[in-house]
């Protein structure tokens, strides 16, 4: 099962523009998408605050996609394979915001904002906006923008009532960056499981092997067991968070979805409801290289969710912590 349907399945609906796409977010990225000059798109405001966009009336995209640094930032250079944390809004509200996320928010927690690899297929925003990032500057508020075609190509939803010339502008805060290894994996002894929770034989480079104990019913409420301590920095609600997963069922001990099913490392927003409950609980507070065991009631997981699959299980996820973002 892909991952945006299991551990990292709310993280889309949180700022994916449903309105846009037909399908997944952005398309294949092309040699030819250099940048070129002629922004239509007038932005203002300040790095870290709500952009203000304004596209003059009967404005023309170029027919190639156009990227500018507004500010630049003085942090490391953004290159193609790394985990970028970044606030987004566009021009039209098809294309969604991280800030307006906040604004309706039940909480005054962290903004959810996006934790995207730059240079593969997007999840929450186009492969070619995210793309474009790379070269620009930690701290850099950067400008997209292009043609409906040009960025969204086939994956236009007609229902958006968007057309392929209309100019489509984001605006980019690049918040952070950081290369990953997409085979790491915690190191050290590993403790025993607890009693009562599933066992774990995690091999290197390969899906854990999760053993739920025979005939014992879930535990109702979230567990979790540190079952390697890392002395990395701890997790804190709002960053990326860089992982490597296996998850399985309690009620059959089937494995559903791993990281190493998928390449290898994952990354995804953590402590803002980018992932499910038990997530979200369970991880902020640890450490990275802590390797965490979590057994998650359907009420944390997907239980809200009633089209989902996975919506009755009680789920039970081995979560090796690689880093933040």
């Amino acid at each position: 099962m892909n991952p945006t349907k299991t551990a990292r399945y709310a993280a889309a609906a949180l700022v994916v523009p449903a309105l846009l796409f037909t399908a997944a977010c952005g398309s294949d990225s092309k040699d030819d998408d250099a940048p070129k000059s002629g922004a239509v798109g007038k932005v203002s405001g300040k790095f870290g605050s709500e952009p203000k966009i304004e596209v003059p009336k009967g404005a023309k995209a170029a027919d190639d996609i156009v990227v500018k640094d507004v500010s630049t930032g003085d942090g490391a250079e953004v290159k193609k394979g790394d985990i970028v944390r970044l606030d987004f809004a566009g021009n039209l509200e098809a294309l969604g915001s991280t800030w307006a996320q906040r604004q309706n928010a039940e909480t005054k927690g962290p903004r959810a904002q996006v934790v995207q690899e730059v240079g593969q297929q997007g999840q929450m925003l186009p492969t070619k906006v995210a793309d474009a990032l790379a070269g620009h500057k930690v701290g850099s508020r950067v400008q997209v923008e292009g043609t409906a075609e040009a960025i969204v190509g086939e994956q236009l939803n007609p229902q958006s009532g968007i057309k392929p010339t209309d100019p489509l502008v984001w605006v980019v805060d690049i918040v952070n960056a950081k290369k990953v290894d997409k085979k790491g994996e915690a190191k050290g002894e590993q403790a025993a499981s607890e009693a009562g929770m599933p066992e774990v034989e995690a091999a290197s480079q390969k899906a854990a092997t999760i053993t739920v104990p025979k005939g014992a019913k879930a535990p109702k409420d979230l567990k979790e067991q540190v079952l390697i301590k890392g002395n990395g920095a701890e997790v804190k609600a709002g960053e990326g968070l860089v992982v490597q997963y296996t998850g399985v069922k309690w009620e059959d001990g089937k494995k559903f979805d791993s990281s190493w099913d998928h390449g290898g490392a994952s990354a995804f927003p953590i402590g803002v409801g980018g992932v499910i409950q038990g997530w979200d609980k369970g991880l902020v507070g640890k450490h990275v290289g802590d390797r965490v065991l979590l057994t998650i009631p359907p009420n944390q997981a997907y239980g809200a969710d009633p089209s989902n699959q996975l919506a009755k299980n009680n789920l039970v996820f081995v979560v090796d912590i690689l880093g933040t973002v």
